[in-house]
Order: C-alpha cells, then structure tokens, then sequence
C-alpha cells in the first residue's frame, strides 16, 4: 500500500524518533508499504517519521544508480533501531532533496564515510560502513530519525530565501507526483 509522505511543518519530522522491538505490529507489512511509497516518489531512500511513524526504521534502495554510484550496487537495506558510531573523512558537497521537501534541492555538506549499527529485517545486528554517496544516503536517512531535515545544515541566508516555498509546503501549495500528508 502506497502511504502518504509527510511534508515539511509537521512537527513530527523534528522529533527524535524511539526504538522497536521485535515484537513491532506488522513489521514486515510495514516495511513493505515503505518500499512500495519510496519507489512510487521515486525516491532512494525512506524514513518511518517520513511517513507518520515515529520510530527508529529508515529503508534503502540505490540498486537503479549502480552505473553512475558503483558502491550502490546491491545497496537494499532496512536498518532498524541504527545508531551512528562514526563519521569521518573530507567533507564533501552534494546536492541533497528529500521526500518531505518536495521541489526544493540544495548543495549539502557531509562527511565522506559512515560507520553504522541497526538491526536487518530478520533482526540481525550488524555494524558497517558505507562511503562516498551510500554514506551520504545513510547520513540523510539518519538524520530523519534525530529529527533533522537536509535544510538544517544550509546557511541562514540561504533558509531564510527558502522560506516562502517551505511555507508553501506547509500549505500544501506544492507539486509532487505523490500522495503527501499536510500539516494539519
């Protein structure tokens, strides 16, 4: 089932997401759902508080970008209850957009690499690290669970000549190809 994405001003995407436990109601269901929203946005990644849940889950899927990201290749991933033990390397700057700020895009700073721990699916724990633009990826989705949006990390002037289409968002005033759930 393709769920509606939450959007910029729901005060929900700035909470700092709780854990799970095995035990999670439909779990599976769930993550299946998520995949089916992130591919139907065309998206390559996919918190849960992205889609009204407020929980520790993020999903992944770079398989399509193999040929221009070769560290994406076979990068499908579900990570439950992460925790981010390190990043480091050069910061670099890429353009970064997200589900939940429809139509905006902006030059993002990140570190090169990123070491990780979350459970998979099946609950298994696993630690690894991820480089170039799949750390940048992790990164991204991470970040949704601390309840932070790529446009923290851009300039005050920058946000700030932002701020007419990010109240747009808020309104529901803006042009995505799929289901969004509005503030309020």
């Amino acid at each position: 089932m393709i769920l509606p994405v939450t959007v910029y001003g729901d005060t929900l995407l700035r909470k700092k997401a709780v854990e799970i436990d095995k035990d999670y109601k439909d779990l599976n269901i769930l993550i299946e759902n998520m995949y089916e929203t992130m591919y139907n946005a065309d998206g390559i990644g996919l918190a849960a508080p992205q889609v009204g849940l407020s929980i520790r889950m993020f999903i992944v899927d770079g398989t399509g970008m193999e040929e221009e990201e070769p560290e994406m290749k076979d990068f499908k991933k579900v990570f439950i209850n992460p925790e981010i033990n390190e990043t480091k390397g050069e910061k670099w700057e890429m353009e970064e957009g997200c589900l939940s700020l429809p139509g905006i895009r902006e030059n993002v700073s990140r570190q090169d690499e990123v070491s990780i721990t979350y459970y998979d699916e099946h609950w298994n724990k696993i630690t690894e690290t991820y480089k170039g633009f799949a750390g940048r990826v992790v990164q991204h989705e991470y970040d949704h669970l601390e309840g932070k949006l790529f446009i923290d990390y851009i300039s005050p002037l920058r946000r700030k000549l932002l701020k007419g289409r990010l109240t747009a968002i808020t309104k529901g005033k803006s042009k995505a190809h799929y289901r969004v759930n509005v503030p309020g």
